[in-house]
């Protein structure tokens, strides 16, 4: 069941993107620079910022912004008076070469933690898995040219086994292996205990709700908190 929900939250996203769903593209657009622009304001003292880009699922599709999980890691980083400032970058749709394309735009401001949620939509669509994995190690290398101290979690994900089981165990292994070429912390799947589970999922089975948002938090948080406290 958890297959089969990643694999229908992979199609819409493709879905968004062909049928050339501007108009939505366009709001999480604004919602991404109202955001940044807010932080660029707020960052003027001693806040660090970490900055979430990936797809729908840290956009927040279908949930108010601040009900998205990387909202919600504000709240909680807030709530223990730890100095840093979430900037959410996602967008539905987004595929890695996308990602990589709108990149340079995302790292104009300061980034002391980068968390990298990409990958999935090409799976779905059958892209070589070198391309993607050269795309993500792009994606990385650039945030380290940027500043070789900005640190990286990187998000995985999985896909359902309909491209053949060589192609989805390729995929899965693609996370850990660029995680441990790169030393970079790694969350093997980003949707573990929300995936396949209807009362933490939308009405289209698809996307997680505000339940499922904090499920997801929690999944990052594990992995996120000790970054920040190290600081």
């Amino acid at each position: 069941m958890r297959i089969l929900l990643i694999f229908c939250y992979i199609l819409l996203n493709i879905l968004l993107v062909s049928c050339g769903d501007k108009n939505k593209e366009n709001e999480e657009s604004q919602k991404i620079e109202t955001v940044s622009s807010q932080s660029e304001n707020k960052n003027e003292g001693d806040r660090k910022v970490v900055l979430f880009f990936g797809t729908s699922l840290t956009a927040g599709l279908g949930v108010d912004l601040e009900e998205a999980y990387p909202a919600l890691i504000q709240e909680k980083m807030d709530s223990l008076q730890l100095p840093y400032e979430v900037i959410n970058a996602g967008l539905s749709g987004e595929t890695t070469a996308s990602g990589k394309s709108r990149l340079d735009w995302v790292l104009k401001q300061q980034v002391d933690i980068f968390v990298l949620e990409l990958g999935a939509n090409d799976g779905l669509r059958g892209v070589n898995l070198t391309e993607t994995k050269n795309n993500l190690q792009s994606i990385i290398d650039s945030v380290k040219n940027k500043n070789s101290k900005t640190k990286i979690v990187l998000l995985g994900m999985e896909i359902p086994p309909n491209m053949g089981p060589d192609y989805t165990t390729e995929f899965r292994n693609l996370f850990p292996e660029l995680a441990a070429k790169n030393e970079l912390v790694l969350l093997p799947f980003l949707l573990e205990n929300v995936g396949g589970i209807p009362e933490l999922n939308q009405q289209d089975g698809i996307h997680p709700t505000a339940e499922g948002q904090k499920i997801m938090a929690q999944n990052v948080w594990q992995v996120l908190e000790p970054l920040l406290i190290e600081d």
